[in-house]
């Protein structure tokens, strides 16, 4: 049945992508008594955001939880940010949604086509307070998952990624 292929698709100790919370590391698996129902969750640890999150193992997938990337993907990402930033123009509360979605959907390679897309250069007009949060929000989700992938610090993965970024403004 399909319940034992959730169980042993993620393990204690390994790292996740919970699309709205990021880079996560499961802690353990346990069973809870939800509503009269014994339930067997994931739990996991978000340590930079001390959070803990209880997810239920039949679940994980339907939600959108997902191992880390594959370097090759990562590498991709990171090309992703090289490119020129394509800007609609539509109005900037439509675009908001749009790069939210985006961030929340979990996925690499949107969340590094929305930082391409909201990254300035020292040069360039400054950013309004929501378009820096969510800026700031898709560069930490993406840093986050180079992080692990490439078994660096965060500081080791921002620095390569605002390398790319900056190389690119050049």
């Amino acid at each position: 049945m399909s319940k034992t292929n959730k169980k042993t698709e993620f393990r204690p100790d390994d790292f996740v992508v919970y699309p709205t919370h990021g880079v996560g590391r499961i802690v353990s698996i346990e069973e809870q008594e939800v509503a009269g129902l014994r339930l067997e969750m994931f739990v996991i640890s978000f340590e930079k955001d001390k959070m803990t999150l209880r997810v239920p193992t039949a679940r994980a997938s339907e939600i959108g939880m997902r191992g880390l990337s594959t370097p090759d993907l990562v590498e991709q990402a990171l090309n992703t940010l090289k490119g020129k930033a394509r800007v609609k123009r539509a109005m900037w509360s439509r675009r908001a949604q749009e790069y939210e979605q985006k961030i929340n959907s979990g996925d690499l390679m949107s969340i590094a086509e929305v930082v391409r897309d909201l990254h300035r250069s020292d040069d360039q007009r400054e950013q309004s307070y929501s378009e820096r949060q969510l800026y700031e929000a898709a560069l930490d989700r993406l840093t986050r998952e180079v992080a692990a992938v490439s078994g660096m610090d965060e500081a080791g993965a921002q620095k390569r990624v605002e390398t790319v970024l900056t190389a690119r403004a050049a």
